[in-house]
């Protein structure tokens, strides 16, 4: 229910938002708007002020809108009206009309960017469990337990880094670069600051995705190596594992923290086989030497280690809240940061160095408007700005069918002194909409592969 909520919610925002830009910016240019469309087919509400107003209607299909008005060139209009005519306005009229949309939902997440600033959420904490041994982080110099307090791409200025999740974005900026990023760091305690630097220069392109903190080798946010829950009769039961134990060292290696020794747990198979594993733990103020055998868990297609008890203590969280200028600064930065990497990241997937498999379509964005729905309303504000980001700056792309496309158009007007031709116009309209049908299929194909497992 979740997901359908939430995808509702967030369709029925970004288009109303998307469409009152186009309405209200065509009324104040005297422009007459016959009717406001909240999706499309059949109509299953309808509204009207006065007779001669404009009709608002919700639709069946909720996949879009529009803003229908009055235009000499899809019906006759009466000499009385005609200065009311779309086609009739001028150039920065027109302009001005049709940039409206997409603009309305860059300033929408802004505002809500800074919304979700001045609310505060908890984040987990910009402090790492142990790096992957050999990767990009283990080579920068990056320990377990080290909080990163601050970060800059080659040289640039410091920016302060307020949570893990905070801290990931300056990462994959940096990453779509191909730049070092400067990482100052300290203990947990924040003392004995210190400058590691990540090498992103080699990465590609397309290796800028959702796996790009395992790809780095960044490990999860730290937790202590503390044994949690046991289950009766399970393989830490009968080890004599105990709640509350913290685990020094499997096998002679040390256990700096929870992801190590999860690590470490499922590593407890060989060929099938389950390994007997020396532990040494803390408990209270002695050390006690166990034998600990995990059972085999072949759900998955290679074989691991479980020993049925929770692992590791919750990563330290932080309460990440903006006072009133700084939260619209900051609304205005992510803004512009997220705008920026779209079109980034669109651009390479046009020249082939990014996959098309990023691309998303309405299956994605249901599952993640459900998630954020589920992880409170601070986080589903934070997703109605990155889609009303990203609804934004496809309009704007210079496809025909998009507001980019009609945009193009009147920058041809502008600089040729004549409208480009009906001919050449049908020929473009008809390209732009096999390229959006091509990311259509290519974004649904995503979503059902992904559901799939593929």
């Amino acid at each position: 229910m979740n997901y359908v909520v939430g995808l509702l919610v967030t369709l029925g925002v970004l288009i109303v938002i998307h469409e009152w830009g186009h309405y209200r910016v065509a009324v104040a240019c005297g422009v007459k708007v016959l009717r406001f469309s909240v999706g499309f087919g059949r109509v299953l509400w309808r509204w009207r002020r006065r007779a001669d107003g404009t009709e608002f209607v919700v639709c069946a299909l909720p996949l879009g809108g529009y803003v229908r008005m009055l235009d000499e060139r899809e019906a006759p209009v009466e000499a009385s009206e005609r200065h009311r005519a779309f086609n009739r306005q001028s150039l920065a009229r027109r302009s001005a009309i049709v940039a409206a949309g997409p603009l309305a939902n860059l300033a929408l997440a802004v505002v809500l960017f800074a919304a979700a600033s001045w609310a505060g959420v908890q984040e987990p904490k910009a402090v790492f469990g142990a790096p992957v041994a050999g990767s990009i982080a283990e080579r920068a110099g990056l320990r377990s337990g080290d909080w990163v307090q601050a970060a800059a791409v080659d040289g640039s200025a410091w920016r302060d880094v307020s949570s893990m999740p905070d801290l990931l974005w300056q990462i994959t900026q940096a990453a779509m670069q191909r730049e070092a990023l400067a990482l100052r760091v300290t203990d947990r305690d924040g003392r004995g600051a210190h400058t590691v630097t990540l090498d992103l220069a080699g990465l590609d392109a397309g290796e800028v995705d959702a796996g790009l903190a395992h790809r780095i080798g960044l490990g999860p946010a730290f937790g202590e190596p503390l044994v949690g829950d046991v289950k009766a009769d399970g393989p830490a039961a009968q080890a004599g594992l105990r709640p509350g134990d913290r685990v020094l060292a499997i096998d002679g290696g040390a256990v700096p923290d929870s992801g190590v020794l999860r690590e470490r747990i499922r590593a407890g198979v060989r060929q099938g086989q389950p390994l007997v594993q020396h532990w040494v733990v803390e408990r209270g103020a002695r050390q006690v030497d166990l034998d600990v055998v995990p059972r085999v868990d072949a759900s998955a297609a290679a074989p691991y280690g479980r020993i049925d008890a929770m692992i590791g203590s919750p990563a330290a969280l932080v309460t990440v809240r903006y006072g009133l200028v700084d939260g619209a600064a900051r609304g205005l930065r992510r803004t512009w940061d997220t705008s920026t990497f779209t079109l980034k990241m669109l651009a390479r997937m046009v020249v082939g160095e990014v996959s098309l498999k990023n691309l998303s379509g309405p299956i994605s964005i249901a599952d993640y408007a459900g998630q954020s729905v589920k992880a409170g309303p601070v986080r589903f504000v934070e997703f109605l700005a990155i889609v009303s980001v990203s609804l934004g700056v496809l309009n704007l792309l210079p496809l025909p069918m998009l507001d980019g496309g009609h945009l193009m158009y009147y920058i041809f007007e502008g600089v040729t002194g004549r409208p480009i031709s009906e001919i050449w116009l049908a020929r473009l309209q008809r390209g732009g909409i096999a390229v959006l049908l091509a990311m259509m299929s290519v974004a649904l194909y995503n979503d059902v592969a992904r559901l799939l497992g593929l």
